[in-house]
C-alpha cells in the first residue's frame, strides 16, 4: 500500500457482483469476482477425485485504495478503440499485419479505471496433498521449486514428476527413460491428472527427438484416452502434432552434418521478425524463424520449384493461422542453413502460399525454421546489427572452452511455449510484497524468486499479463489507464497502462525493456495468465544481443 493512500474500504462494501470461472492450467481454475469498486479476487482451485479442499485468502491490493469512485461500466463500453491507442511518445507495436482494421483513435471516453488490486491471489496451501500441491506448482511453471519437493514423494510419483520436468528441460533421453516404463501403472491407476502429464511429455519428447511414428502414436493415446480432460487450450496446442504427425510416421529420421561456428548476416522481414537464409535443395530462399513452431514448414510454390515430392494425403489445422488449412508432408533431400550447416531427409510440412500471407504488407512467408532446425543449430545468438551467430549442436573440431552457454537464465519448452526463468528486480516505489500464485506454495512471498515468461520469437507484439501488474500495482499509481487489444485474444480490449522502463534480471544481468504494455486484468487463457508476460520480437529487438542455447537450455540477454 503507498504511504499517503487511504486505508481500503472492506469487501463487504462491494455489491453487484459479477462471477465468472476461468480455466487454468492442470485441474486449476480461477473464480473471478468482480465488484462495482473493480475488486477482483483469484480463487485457485485444486479437484482431486476424491475431495475438493481449498481455503481463501483474499489481499486488498494497494492501488485499489486510491480509486475514489468508479466509473461506470457504460463509460467502459463507450470508449473500446479497436485497435491499440498511442499512450507513450515514442511509437508503440503496430497490430499485426494480417488484421485489416485501421488504427483508431483513441476514444473521448475514458476508459473504466482499474484498481491496482484488480487481481487478489489466494493461497490454496490448506487442505492440498503434496501431490496435489507439487502439480499445481508444476502448472505455475515453478519447475526448480518442483524438483526441490520431489524425495518428500512416494518413489512412483517421484519418478512421474522428473520425468516431466527432464521433459521440460529438454533432456529428452532421460525423460524418455524415467516415463515409460511407468505408462501402464499410471494408466491402470485410473488418475486421470497423472496420466494426463505423463503421457503428453512422452509425446513432447517423441515429436522433439524426431521419432515421428512414436510421436505419432503417442499423440492419437492422448487424444483418445484423454481428450475430455483436456482444455480448449490444451486441445489447441495438440492439434498440429495430432492431425500432422500421421503423414509424417513413415518419413526417415533426420541427420546434420558435423559443422564449426559461423555468423552470418539475416534480414528483418515486413513483420520485423528475423529471416534467415537457407538452402532448399540447392536453391537460395530466406525463411522465417519461429522457435515456437514444433514443425519445419515449407510454401507449395517452394516445394514445386525445387521439385519435392509431396504426400497425398492432407490434414486440416486452425491453431496455425487462426483459420482452416490443408498441409501435406515432404522430405528435403539436402537442407542448409547460410550455406554451412547442413541437414539431410529433412521433414516439412508444405501448406498453400496464400494460407500463410499477411495481407496488411503484402509479404508471403517462403517457409518456417521451427524446433528441429533450432536443435540442430544449437545455439544461436542474434545481434542488433542483423548477424547471427551459430553455434551448432555437431561440431567437426574440439569446441571451445567457452563454447556453451553456461551464465544467463534458464529456459524450458512447455508444449508450444518457450519459458524463460527471469530474476525479479526491485524497482524505487515498488514497495507491495508479491501476491501468492494461488498454487499452495509461498514461491511468490520471495521476491527474489523466478518470474516466468513466454517468449514468442515468432511474435510481433510485448505485453506484460495482469500478474505482472499485481506486484508492481505501486508504480502506476499516477499514470492513466487505457485500453489495449492483445494480439490473437478474443477477449477484446484490455485496460492497460504503459510502462516507460521495466527492468529484467537475466541470471546476474539486468535489461531493461521500454514503453511495455502491461495489462490489469486476466484474458481467460491459462497459458498467457499464468505467466508474467510476452516477450516479443519488439523487446527483443531493443536488446543488443539475445542467445537460445539449446543443449544447455540457457537463455541470455545483453541490453544497450
Amino acid at each position: 500500500m503507498s504511504a499517503n493512500s487511504d486505508p481500503p474500504r472492506s469487501p463487504v462494501e462491494s455489491v453487484n457482483v459479477e462471477m465468472k470461472m476461468i480455466p487454468a492450467r492442470g485441474l486449476a481454475y480461477r473464480l473471478v469476482v468482480t465488484g462495482t469498486r473493480r475488486m477482483t479476487v483469484y480463487l485457485q482451485r485444486k479437484l482431486p477425485v476424491a475431495a475438493l479442499a481449498f481455503a481463501l485468502v483474499v489481499l486488498w491490493s494497494p492501488l485499489a485504495a486510491q480509486q475514489g469512485t468508479a466509473p461506470t461500466p457504460q463509460a467502459a463500453q463507450q470508449s473500446t478503440p479497436q485497435t491499440m491507442p498511442q499512450a507513450a511518445p515514442q511509437e508503440m507495436p503496430k497490430p499485426e499485419p494480417e488484421s485489416p482494421t485501421p488504427a483508431a483513435q483513441p476514444s473521448t471516453s475514458e476508459p473504466q479505471q482499474p484498481g491496482a488490486g484488480t487481481q487478489l491471489k489466494t493461497g490454496t496451501s490448506s487442505g492440498l496433498t503434496l501431490d496435489a500441491r507439487i502439480e499445481n506448482l508444476l502448472a505455475d511453471h515453478q519447475y526448480s521449486r518442483v524438483a526441490a519437493q520431489l524425495d518428500q514423494l512416494p518413489p512412483q510419483e517421484a519418478q512421474l514428476y522428473r520425468g516431466v520436468l527432464a521433459s521440460r528441460a529438454n533432456d529428452l533421453k532421460q525423460s524418455v527413460q524415467l516415463l515409460e516404463p511407468l505408462v501402464d501403472e499410471v494408466t491402470a491407476s485410473g488418475d486421470t491428472a497423472h496420466e494426463k502429464l505423463l503421457r503428453t511429455a512422452l509425446a513432447e519428447d517423441y515429436l522433439r527427438l524426431g521419432d515421428w511414428a512414436k510421436a505419432a502414436k503417442a499423440y492419437q493415446a492422448l487424444d483418445t484416452r484423454l481428450h475430455d480432460k483436456l482444455s480448449t487450450d490444451e486441445q489447441d496446442e495438440i492439434e498440429m502434432p495430432l492431425k500432422m504427425l500421421p503423414l509424417a510416421k513413415d518419413n526417415p529420421p533426420t541427420t546434420i552434418d558435423p559443422c564449426d561456428p559461423f555468423s552470418l548476416q539475416v534480414t528483418t522481414d515486413p513483420l520485423g521478425l528475423v529471416d534467415i537464409p537457407v538452402f532448399v535443395d540447392a536453391r537460395s530462399r530466406s525463411w522465417m524463424l519461429d522457435p515456437t513452431l514444433p514443425f519445419n514448414l515449407i510454401a507449395r510454390s517452394t516445394a514445386r520449384d525445387v521439385g519435392l515430392k509431396l504426400s497425398f494425403e492432407t490434414a486440416t489445422i486452425h491453431t496455425l493461422t487462426g483459420r482452416p488449412i490443408q498441409v501435406r508432408v515432404t522430405v528435403v533431400p539436402r537442407f542448409t542453413i547460410g550455406g554451412r550447416l547442413t541437414l539431410r531427409n529433412m521433414t516439412a510440412f508444405v501448406y498453400e502460399d496464400d494460407d500463410y500471407v499477411f495481407p496488411g504488407s503484402g509479404y508471403r512467408v517462403e517457409g518456417v525454421l521451427g524446433y528441429p532446425a533450432l536443435a540442430a543449430i544449437g545455439s544461436l545468438t542474434i545481434t542488433s546489427d542483423a548477424t547471427i551467430q551459430v553455434r551448432p549442436a555437431k561440431q567437426i573440431g574440439t569446441p571451445a572452452k567457452d563454447d556453451l552457454l553456461t551464465d544467463g537464465a534458464p529456459f524450458y519448452l512447455d508444449g508450444d511455449q518457450v519459458i524463460v526463468a527471469l530474476r525479479r528486480v526491485q524497482t524505487l516505489g515498488d514497495h507491495t510484497a508479491p501476491q501468492d500464485s494461488g498454487t499452495g506454495s509461498d514461491s511468490s512471498s520471495n521476491a527474489n524468486a523466478e518470474r516466468m515468461y513466454a517468449i514468442d520469437a515468432g511474435g510481433q507484439q510485448t505485453y506484460l499479463t495482469s500478474r505482472y501488474f499485481d506486484e508492481h500495482a505501486a508504480e502506476f499509481n499516477s499514470m492513466k489507464v487505457d485500453l489495449y487489444a492483445p494480439p490473437g485474444q478474443a477477449s477484446g480490449s484490455q485496460p492497460s497502462y504503459v510502462a516507460e522502463t521495466v527492468p529484467l534480471g537475466v541470471g546476474n544481468a539486468t535489461v531493461e525493456l521500454h514503453y511495455i504494455r502491461v495489462l490489469t486484468q486476466p484474458l481467460g487463457s491459462a497459458a498467457l495468465d499464468d505467466v508474467y508476460g510476452i516477450l516479443g520480437v519488439d523487446a527483443l529487438g531493443q536488446l543488443k544481443s539475445y542467445t537460445f542455447d539449446y543443449r544447455t537450455m540457457r537463455f541470455k540477454a545483453v541490453g544497450e
